[in-house]
């Protein structure tokens, strides 16, 4: 794959919020996973512990904790990012929600990043999971093929985001 080929992949990359109910191999789901495991990491503590959410009833009840996540019940699946209480685990956990979502739109899967961390659902989501004691929702990543074109919201220009050495 070139340098090209990557850079597009990261600027086609969209929210998906609508999908069609169409299964993703578990193969492609451990390798979206694993770009995930590869993430930066603070002082390479290595935070992370990633649950996949294939079964529907989950997938709904889950969908059902969120206040912007109610689509979560039409994905394919789901990918929650947990991290334990380190001092940079957001960060941690951050930096490997994005790899998943490249990781998905390298494959042609259509994602969104639904919150986690500090929303007052958080606990009610690991209870569902049985998630150890100590571990932070950071994420929940929906998965599946879109069901219509994902249109991009306009962005700022590089212009408008980018300085050069200082103001």
């Amino acid at each position: 794959m070139s340098v090209d080929e990557v850079i597009q992949i990261i600027k086609k990359r969209r929210s998906v919020r609508m999908f069609r109910r169409a299964e993703i191999p578990e193969n492609i789901i451990k390798n979206i996973v694993d770009c995930g495991r590869l993430a930066p990491t603070a002082r390479n503590l290595q935070p992370w512990r990633f649950v996949v959410i294939t079964k529907r009833p989950v997938l709904e009840s889950i969908a059902g904790l969120t206040d912007y996540g109610k689509f979560l019940k039409d994905a394919s699946c789901c990918i929650l990012v947990f991290c334990e209480n380190t001092k940079y685990y957001l960060e941690d956990g951050c930096a490997a929600t994005e790899n998943i979502l490249i990781g998905a739109q390298a494959y042609g899967i259509g994602s969104c990043w639904i919150a986690g961390d500090k929303k007052p659902y958080t606990d009610d989501v690991a209870k569902v999971v049985r998630a150890p004691e100590g571990l932070k929702l950071v994420s929940i990543i929906a998965l599946g093929y879109a069901s219509k074109e994902t249109v991009c919201p306009q962005k700022k220009s590089l212009d408008e985001v980018l300085v050069w050495e200082n103001w």
